[in-house]
C-alpha cells in the first residue's frame, strides 16, 4: 500500500478525503477509515470495513465525481474520539463522522454518515 499523509487531527481526514477522492484514488480514501469502520451508503445501506469501503470507492470514483471542502462544523473531541461534520450546500441536514485517534497519534474514520436529513426538513 502507498505511503499517504495521515489526519494528524480530526479536521484532517475531510481534506484528505476530498483531495483524495477529487484523485481517484480509493484505496486512499479507505486508507482514512479503521478496518472496521461502517459507512451509512448507500443510502439505506451499511458498508462494513475498509476493504469494503474500497471496493464501494472504486465504483463512485469510476464516474469521476467532483468534491469540494466545504467549511466545518465544530469538532466535538472526548479523549481519543471526535465527531466531526460538515454542513451540506444545501443546508439540508449533515454529514457526521465519528473518528478515533490511532496509537501513532493519527486519526481514522469509525463511522461515516455521509449525509442524514434534518427531521425538521
Amino acid at each position: 500500500m502507498p505511503e499517504y499523509e495521515q489526519a494528524m487531527r480530526p479536521e484532517d481526514i475531510t481534506r484528505l478525503f476530498v483531495e483524495r477522492s477529487n484523485a481517484g484514488d480509493a484505496a486512499g480514501v479507505a486508507a482514512l477509515y479503521e478496518e472496521d469502520a461502517v459507512l451509512a451508503y448507500p443510502p439505506g445501506e451499511l458498508t462494513v470495513g475498509r476493504e469494503a469501503i474500497r471496493a464501494l470507492w472504486e465504483k463512485v470514483l469510476a464516474n469521476a465525481p467532483r468534491f469540494e471542502s466545504e467549511p466545518p462544523l465544530p469538532t466535538l473531541t472526548s479523549g481519543d474520539i471526535a465527531l466531526t461534520s460538515t454542513p451540506p450546500k444545501d443546508g439540508a441536514g449533515a454529514r457526521a463522522q465519528v473518528v478515533r485517534r490511532q496509537p501513532d497519534g493519527s486519526w481514522l474514520r469509525l463511522l461515516d454518515q455521509p449525509e442524514f436529513v434534518s427531521a425538521t426538513r
